[in-house]
C-alpha cells in the first residue's frame, strides 16, 4: 500500500482541520518512513525477489518494529502524546496517534502473510491483494482520490503555492507510484533503503502546501476560529 496511506492523510483533515496535512502525512505512514533507516542499519530485513508479487518484488522477512501491528500501536502513543504536548489539542493528538496504526490495517489488505501482530515469534497475517495487480490499482488510486476529494472540501487555495502546490503533491505520490510499479525492482536493499528517504521529502511538501492553504467549509454549529489558516 502507497497511495492509500496518503489517500487517508489527506481525508483526516476533514476531521481535524488544524493539524497538518504534513503531521497527518507524517503519522499515516510513519512505518514506512522509520524502515528503510532500520534496512539500512541491518535492524530489519527484506529481500529483492522478482516477481515476489504481481505488485511488487519484496519478500519481508523481518519487520516487527515498523509493521507490526503492536509496535505501531505504541509508535502511535508515542507520536499522540508529542502532538499533545506541543500543540496541546487532545482530539488532534488521538487523531494523529490513530493515523499510526492505521497503516498496519491498510497494509493487511494488500499483503501477503508477512506482518506479525507483535515483535517476536508471531502468527503473520496479509490477504494478499498485491497478487492482484488490477484491483490493487483500483484501491490505492480510490483511497488516494476519497481522500483528497475530502480534503479538497475542507480546505482552499490561499495562492498558487497552495493551488499548484497541492496538485504538483498528488503528481509527485502518483509518479512514485507508478515508477515502482512498472519500473525495474532496486538493485539492492542499500539502495532500497536509501531511496526510501525520499519520503520523507513527501512529508514537507505537505506541511508546505498546507501552509499555503486555509479552512473552508465549516460544518453546522462547527466553531468559526477553525476556519483561520492552517500553520500546525
Amino acid at each position: 500500500m502507497f497511495l492509500g496511506h496518503f489517500g487517508v492523510g489527506f481525508g483526516a483533515k476533514k476531521l481535524q482541520p488544524q493539524v497538518s496535512l504534513g503531521t497527518f502525512f507524517l503519522a499515516a505512514q510513519l512505518a514506512d518512513l522509520v524502515w528503510p533507516t532500520l534496512l539500512l542499519l541491518g535492524v530489519e530485513r527484506v529481500n529483492i525477489v522478482p516477481q515476489a508479487t504481481a505488485t511488487n518484488a519484496f519478500e519481508f522477512v523481518y519487520y516487527p518494529f515498523t509493521h507490526s501491528l503492536v509496535g505501531e500501536l505504541v509508535a502511535g502513543l508515542l507520536l499522540g502524546l508529542i502532538y499533545w504536548l506541543v500543540k496541546r489539542n487532545a482530539k488532534g493528538a488521538l487523531l494523529v496517534g490513530l493515523l499510526v496504526p492505521s497503516h498496519w490495517l491498510l497494509d493487511l489488505v494488500v499483503h501477503t502473510p508477512d506482518l506479525p501482530l507483535y515483535p517476536g515469534p508471531s502468527p503473520m497475517f496479509g490477504f494478499g491483494l498485491w497478487n492482484q495487480i488490477a484491483l490493487t490499482q483500483v484501491v490505492e488510486f480510490a483511497l488516494l482520490g476519497a481522500g483528497l476529494w475530502l480534503y479538497t472540501r475542507r480546505t482552499t487555495a490561499r495562492n498558487g503555492v497552495g493551488r499548484y502546490g497541492l496538485l504538483g503533491l498528488v503528481a509527485f505520490l502518483v509518479l512514485i507510484h507508478v515508477g515502482g510499479l512498472f519500473g525495474p525492482p532496486p538493485a539492492s536493499v542499500e539502495a532500497l533503503g536509501w531511496s526510501g528517504q525520499l519520503f520523507w521529502v513527501i512529508v514537507l511538501l505537505a506541511y508546505w502546501v498546507d501552509r499555503n492553504r486555509e479552512v473552508s467549509g465549516l460544518p453546522d454549529g462547527e466553531p468559526l476560529r477553525a476556519a483561520v489558516p492552517v500553520v500546525s
